[in-house]
């Protein structure tokens, strides 16, 4: 499967009549650069919130850098469908090993990124330090995160350190079961999304959102297609009303919660949705391509 390149500022520094390739990925600070010169982004390719799917395997806290070496090895002899973008969020020990070993298979992301810059920051990872490392994401808000005590505002914080640095952020956002019967899931995502406010319109397309209803995530429980398709709908349109509009509809809405290869068509092929962001069925290859066959306009 063909990769969209990543292209930064520095990439185009020096360079007085930069070639762009169809379909990359620009960072913020690489699309104002090129604005500065009088070049607009999108005439180079189609824009960074390109239209393919993305299915997102988040491995949490598992595998060994074995385990990392011997999925990248099954990964990169398989069959993989193109029209999709693949990207693999290992934990942190295995993101430069997996940048290398996936190059040109698929992406690398983040499980999570540090609030702060480089410094005195005991147990955390900059952003910096991510990018070095290969990545290209960021999971941002996760529902495990906000469990053990993360914020909006610190959320906030986090998804604009990535940003800063050319990683794109994934944005996760979803409700409790306590707050879905309560009939708050519309109002909790839409607070969860302020965090996007102010952002001009070149960054916000850098983003990503995955609507997580935290009581799906691992339990084997998920919303019927119409509650997933209403929720992804009202993602977009809060999404819409808090920022640039045309920026809005150029951020991708994936869903999240027990997606595996027996629902991932019918998930998938929901209108508002843009990809998949996947738990335990990220773990195996056979499971993870799956879902990415499923994915509309896939082929091979």
């Amino acid at each position: 499967m063909a990769q969209r390149p990543l292209i930064t500022a520095r990439d185009l520094e020096g360079v007085e009549s930069p070639v762009i390739p169809r379909g990359a990925i620009l960072t913020p600070l690489a699309r104002d650069l090129l604005r500065k010169r009088g070049i607009e982004p999108e005439v180079c390719g189609r824009p960074a919130a390109a239209s393919d799917p993305l299915v997102v395997g988040n491995w949490k806290s598992h595998k060994t850098l074995p385990e990392a070496r011997a999925f990248a090895e099954e990964l990169r002899a398989a069959a993989r469908p193109g029209g999709v973008a693949l990207v693999i969020c290992p934990p942190h020990t295995a993101l430069a090993t997996l940048a290398d070993a996936l190059r040109g298979v698929a992406e690398v992301g983040s499980q999570d990124i540090s609030a702060h810059g480089e410094g005195a920051h005991t147990g955390e990872v900059a952003a910096r330090h991510l990018v070095d490392a290969g990545c290209r994401f960021a999971i941002v808000g996760h529902s495990e995160r906000r469990h053990a005590g993360e914020t909006d505002a610190l959320v906030g914080r986090k998804l604009r350190r990535a940003l800063a640095a050319g990683l794109r952020p994934i944005l996760c956002v979803g409700e409790t079961a306590e707050e879905r019967r309560a009939g708050r899931a519309e109002s909790v995502v839409s607070r969860q999304l302020e965090v996007l406010g102010g952002l001009e319109p070149a960054r916000l397309e850098q983003v990503l959102v995955a609507y997580e209803p935290r009581w799906a995530i691992g339990s084997g429980q998920t919303p019927t297609p119409d509650e997933v398709e209403s929720m992804l709908a009202h993602a977009s349109a809060a999404l819409a009303r808090g920022a640039d509009p045309a920026a809005a509809q150029r951020v991708p809405v994936l869903y999240g919660g027990s997606v595996k290869p027996s629902n991932a068509a019918e998930l998938l092929g929901l209108p508002s949705c843009g990809g998949a962001l996947v738990g335990g069925a990220a773990l195996k290859v056979a499971s993870f391509l799956g879902i990415a066959r499923a994915a509309p306009g896939a082929s091979g």
